[in-house]
């Protein structure tokens, strides 16, 4: 998941290449790789990829804001969903 998630981000906000320094805690927001729009783009990527629903209030970077939150958030999603 991780990988994946990585992989999004760097062929769809860096153009291919990840900076030196990014890593799975840095924040996508602070670091300039993600906007608002980049945010939603994220969440129908995370909808469509892990099949799970975000929520208009989900939409926080305590959720989006690093691989490391958005892996944690996707997980916790897909854990509720189990029977």
């Amino acid at each position: 998941m991780r990988e994946r998630i990585r992989q999004f981000l760097v062929e769809n906000f860096l153009y291919g290449t990840a900076p030196a320094g990014f890593n799975d805690s840095a924040s996508l927001l602070d670091s300039g790789v993600m906007d608002s729009t980049g945010v939603m783009e994220l969440v129908l990527f995370l909808e469509e990829e892990f099949g799970v629903k975000v929520a208009d209030d989900e939409v926080v970077p305590e959720n989006l804001d690093s691989i490391e939150r958005i892996c944690t958030f996707v997980r916790r999603k897909l854990a509720a969903v189990e029977p």
